[in-house]
């Protein structure tokens, strides 16, 4: 019968990279006979820089994350020996979807070692994925492991997201019963787990030590067959305690009975043409990811049909969120008047504009007493050198206040403010530009054109642009649910048609231009007229 286990634990600084070598069996676990169990591997949500090796990730969190940080967190499971290989990877991929998401990287194995005591297989899942939520932002390793800025998330590190708490760990325990259930009903099979203890389920029976492989070679024979045996017997009970349970439930309301089985066979139904529709596509969706890996994103931007509308319309929508925080971030520009009333508080400027006041008050003294004098008082006194002495003090104290205010002006302190509000004015409008674009690009999505027109002598795609396609293209193959296997089948006859081959010509130039592919139809059309343009008569020769 299905048995029920689900653990967690957290790696430390130093730990990521050996761990995720285990699990995949790689570097020194590869090729010896006691780790010749690996059934399924994998790896998702990578940064760019980790996207086609999960071991640079890993590494990268052993050298940058902080001394006493987590380096990753796993959850071992138990696989019901019920289901296949498939049956069971598609369980692990989608207790991941439910559990990690697109929010964390990370990297799962699937295991089935011998059992020491009932000598079949013993399948288990290692699930590692790191506590770094991704935000889209494109961070450097170093970067992507630092502390988080709330204030500017572009230059800090990705936020953690630490899921240690009992609540967390005890939905995450009830999640995978719930999931691994669901996968045992959609395969015909009657079994179920509970993550519950066996005291809150009012079961009896005292826990099963475990003893691992050497404890159970310790045991007797007669030992090991008793187990068994009591494994068996106590299965059995479980059982008849449930069937019991459902009889008794049966009997008290066998109307409400029968509309609960009606409603669950209505819902094994459900599940059960989800499921084959799934793997009547799923091959379809494998062989489109691999066509799509094979086209330029030149092409993708300029031929329309190559990737679902709804992963250009969640990329799009993704980025636009991510540039309306960045926008946030930038906050409003730096007050310059209140920078430079603070830069004339500084003791030179203080000290120069005390000394210009205090000859200004001089030359006003000056020509006051001028004014006040009396006919006998300007004979004793040169009241014109006066007078002319007290206006030259006047226009070189004005002239020192604009030589005061100038200097302020090319001061340290506003400069760098003026620079601060130049960074963040040309970012401001370069955000909104590409919200704009963002705008534009969506509308004709919807009209079912290509992202972007092509100037002939273009060779290079707008920011904008590549950022939509990058990000389309990584969450394509996840946006097909729902869609129709014809029309996936049509997206990946058209990535065939234009997927890209090196051209002959190896100019940097030349292998640009190659990278926008047209499909077959419009490249005919092209030469055509290339070719009527070539015999116009005043076409040279």
């Amino acid at each position: 019968m299905a048995s029920y286990h689900c653990s967690v634990k957290v790696g430390g600084k130093g730990k990521a990279g050996a761990h995720a070598l285990y699990i995949s069996r790689e570097g020194k676990y590869s090729g010896k006979a006691r780790y010749e169990d690996l059934e399924a591997t994998a790896c998702g949500n990578m940064p760019p820089w980790a996207a086609h090796n999960s071991a640079h990730f890993w590494s990268a969190a052993d050298e940058h994350e902080r001394a006493n940080g987590a380096t990753y967190r796993e959850i071992e499971v138990a696989l019901p020996r019920e289901l296949d290989a498939a049956q069971r990877r598609a369980l692990v991929e989608d207790f991941i979807g439910q559990e990690v998401g697109d929010k964390h990287a990370y990297q799962w194995a699937i295991h089935t070692p011998k059992a020491a005591l009932e000598k079949g297989e013993q399948p288990h899942a290692h699930i590692m994925y790191s506590e770094r939520t991704r935000d889209g932002i494109e961070r450097d390793p170093e970067q992507y492991f630092k502390r988080y800025n709330g204030k500017a998330p572009s230059r800090g590190g990705c936020r953690k997201d630490s899921a240690g708490t009992e609540e967390r760990l005890q939905a995450s325990r009830q999640r995978w019963a719930e999931v691994q259930n669901a996968h045992l009903a959609r395969h015909g099979h009657q079994d179920r787990v509970d993550h519950r203890s066996l005291k809150t389920r009012g079961i009896s029976r005292v826990p099963e030590l475990h003893l691992g492989g050497s404890g159970v070679r310790a045991l007797a024979e007669q030992d090991i067959s008793a187990m068994l045996e009591r494994r068996i017997a106590e299965g059995e009970h479980e059982r008849a305690q449930r069937a019991v349970a459902s009889v008794i439930d049966l009997s008290g309301d066998l109307t409400a009975a029968r509309a609960e089985r009606d409603r669950q066979q209505a819902e094994l139904r459900r599940i059960g043409k989800e499921f084959a529709r799934e793997t009547a596509i799923s091959p379809l969706k494998s062989e489109y990811a691999r066509a799509l890996g094979r086209v330029t994103d030149e092409t993708l931007a300029t031929v329309p049909g190559l990737l679902p509308r709804t992963a250009l319309m969640q990329a799009m929508l993704d980025i636009g969120k991510t540039l309306h925080a960045e926008l946030e971030a930038i906050g409003k520009p730096l007050d310059l008047a209140a920078v430079k009333r603070e830069a004339m508080q500084e003791p030179d400027h203080r000290r120069r504009l005390a000394q210009l006041d205090f000859k200004e008050e001089s030359a006003r003294v000056t020509l006051d007493d001028v004014n006040s004098m009396g006919l006998i008082k300007r004979v004793f006194y040169d009241t014109r050198a006066m007078t002319t002495e007290a206006t030259k003090l006047l226009a070189q104290v004005e002239a020192g206040r604009h030589a005061a205010e100038a200097a302020v002006e090319k001061s340290s302190a506003v400069l760098a403010a003026q620079r601060v509000n130049s960074e963040n004015d040309a970012q401001r409008r370069r955000i909104l530009g590409t919200m704009k674009e963002m705008m534009e690009m969506a509308l004709r999505v919807k009209r079912d054109e290509a992202l972007f027109h092509r100037a002939a002598h273009m060779v290079r795609l707008p920011e904008s642009v590549a950022l939509v396609v990058e990000k389309a293209r990584a969450i394509a193959p996840t946006m097909l649910a729902g869609m129709a296997a014809a029309d996936i089948e049509r997206m990946t006859g058209k990535a065939i048609e234009v997927a890209w081959k090196k051209p002959e010509n190896s100019r940097e130039f030349q292998v640009q231009l190659s990278r926008f592919v047209l499909p077959a139809g419009e490249r005919m059309t092209q030469q055509e007229k290339e070719k009527q343009r070539k015999n116009s008569p005043g076409h040279e020769r």
